[in-house]
């Protein structure tokens, strides 16, 4: 598989939904999409490292499906209300590199080689 960026997502998700006459969802349906897949990947991780076990009824899937789901809807979401995931990212990480930068304990790298 190719290594591709989140743009290159964006646009091959853009490519898909185009495909379609009805389009992309509306936002409040996709936040409601969101939701549930969040919802399954909840269910897969506390399968996978909690005490609740799966039913023997219950199909396989994995978190990286999961996962994948999940951003496959926050990626539709975000091209429908126009907005750039790279862009958004970098905002978020500069807010983490100000605001945040102290709040945690960082691990001394120190003569480590």
């Amino acid at each position: 598989m190719d290594n591709k960026t989140i743009q290159d997502a964006q646009k091959e998700v853009d490519l898909y939904i185009s495909q379609f006459k009805e389009g992309y969802f509306s936002p409040l349906a996709m936040m409601a999409r969101l939701t549930e897949e969040m919802g399954e990947l909840a269910r897969e991780i506390n399968h996978f490292y909690g005490e609740k076990p799966k039913k023997e009824t219950e199909g396989e899937k994995t978190i990286d499906q999961e996962i994948g789901d999940l951003f496959f809807v926050l990626i539709c979401l975000a091209n429908s209300l126009d907005v750039d995931m790279d862009k958004a990212f970098d905002l978020v990480m500069e807010k983490f590199r100000t605001r945040d930068k102290d709040r945690w304990t960082k691990i001394d790298t120190k003569g480590e080689e």
